[in-house]
């Protein structure tokens, strides 16, 4: 058996042999010869590892050098293709986390070229021809929008909760309740970046009540911090009680101890005026006299990833100090599409309209609908044994560990399995160029328009077509 597999091994086509087949030469005139034999490789090492395995017994025509050639190119296009690629979004979660979060508005596009592709006053004061502070370029804007005393920006907002930590509680207590030791996604957990910030924890209260008491027993000389956590990404129902942050602060003033609070997804307008569930602002939170607070720039406030760091001017400029303060600083990319995304918050009408994650969020239903219905027309003449279609009411979430109990009503077109199960078909949007992703439902292939661009239809309803004439999908999934 072991002598049959040498043979087999000694029929399959040599490296200079497939080098030399037209289909790999014409390859080589667009690919570098390196990426060339890479896809080379691991088509002849999968020939090898089948043989090994028993799954090849004797040679036939895909031993050919002709036919693994072909195998190569295709090899080569998948390998060349860039990691980082574009995907539809059809899953009708709007702050995707593992799809980018939130998709930047047009204005902060539109001047990514002209900043990455040239110079910029980056850290150049341009009064006094000095250098100056990346900072500047969004500090202004947020402390017009949120009334702050002063503003600075991080990476993400767990470099924003870490950094503010270090820097007013290294070595020293900060008080917080049990019930707010959230942990968001990736394993972030609160409990965790305050031990590598240096500082102590001290939980007070129970899990679904801490009264104001509690926090006034543990207050001693190493307390630096009263520490509140928005718990954006879960509830406590039924018999809770926390205590308000007006509350918090007139305790913090009577010891001296600033209070500080992670609003996590954070956002610029009350979300409630459009009939979601009620989620704290960052301005209410300031000015209900919380000394600083900390949100994320990618979720509700629907800009780039960033940790924004607010509030009273002398614990934000020792932030700044801090020499973790450079390990953790924002690039020139980051700070455009931010400063565009922020001046669109002055206008709140123009805000809603044209930051993306706002827009999808409060989608009407009557809008949805009519989305759907664009798409199923697109589609409706759509004949195969392998599915079949239909449009139904549905719901969609905010995503991004944001208001968790709100369902979003909306408009799904659905694909009901068929010859192919909604695994198979799943698994084959997924593998389309360019991949959709979609959500699995009751058995069913789910597309929630919410979350589909205007400019994506034409390529969903294109996918859907493809996959209505496909045949076995066996060998791909």
């Amino acid at each position: 058996m072991a002598a049959d597999k040498q043979i087999l091994f000694r029929k399959l086509p040599a490296v200079d042999q497939l080098l030399a087949n037209p289909v790999i030469e014409k390859a080589l005139v667009s690919h570098p010869k390196g990426l060339v034999l890479k896809a080379i490789n691991l088509v002849l090492d999968g020939f090898r590892a089948d043989i090994r395995e028993g799954s090849i017994v004797e040679p036939g025509p895909e031993f050919e050098a002709e036919s693994v050639s072909l195998r190569v190119l295709e090899r080569l296009e998948l390998i060349s293709m860039p990691s980082l690629r574009n995907v539809i979004n059809a899953t009708g979660v709007v702050v995707h986390t593992n799809l980018g979060r939130s998709i930047l508005p047009e204005k902060a596009l539109e001047r990514f070229n002209s900043i990455a592709g040239g110079y910029s006053n980056l850290e150049y004061d341009l009064d006094n021809g000095t250098r100056g502070s990346r900072y500047v370029h969004v500090e202004e804007i947020l402390k017009e929008l949120t009334s702050a005393e002063a503003a600075m920006v991080v990476n993400n907002n767990a470099a924003a909760v870490l950094i503010a930590l270090e820097t007013l509680a290294k070595d020293r207590e900060v008080v917080v309740s049990r019930g707010q030791l959230v942990e968001i996604g990736g394993s972030f957990r609160i409990p965790d970046v305050m031990r590598k910030s240096g500082a102590k924890m001290v939980e007070v209260g129970a899990t679904n009540k801490t009264h104001l008491k509690d926090y006034e027993e543990v207050i001693g000389p190493q307390t630096a911090l009263l520490l509140k956590v928005h718990t954006s990404n879960f509830q406590v129902v039924g018999f809770t009680e926390e205590v308000p942050m007006p509350e918090l602060v007139k305790l913090g003033e009577r010891h001296g101890i600033p209070v500080m609070e992670d609003l996590g997804s954070g956002c610029l307008v009350d979300l409630s005026n459009f009939g979601l569930i009620k989620e704290p602002t960052v301005q209410e939170s300031l000015a209900l006299g919380a000394d600083l607070v900390t949100f994320s720039g990618d979720k509700l406030l629907g800009g780039p990833q960033a940790g924004i760091i607010l509030g009273r001017r002398d614990l934000v400029q020792a932030i700044r100090r801090n020499q973790l303060n450079r390990a953790l600083r924002i690039d020139k990319l980051t700070l455009v599409a931010l400063e565009e995304t922020l001046r669109l918050y002055r206008d709140q009408r123009l805000a809603m309209k044209e930051i993306p994650t706002l827009a999808m969020i409060c989608h009407s239903y009557d809008s949805l609908r009519e989305k759907a219905d664009r798409l199923h027309k697109l589609v409706s003449n759509t004949k195969s044994n392998n599915f079949s279609i239909e449009l139904i009411d549905g719901s969609s979430k905010v995503g991004g560990g944001a208001l968790p109990l709100q369902e979003l009503k909306s408009r799904i077109l659905c694909l009901i399995p068929g010859k192919l199960s909604s695994q198979q078909m799943e698994f084959w949007f997924r593998a389309y160029a360019p991949p959709l992703i979609t959500r699995l439902e009751r058995d069913r292939v789910v597309f929630d328009v919410r979350t589909i661009q205007e400019r994506e239809f034409e390529i969903v309803a294109r996918a859907i077509k493809d996959l209505a004439v496909a045949e076995s999908l066996e060998g791909r999934m």
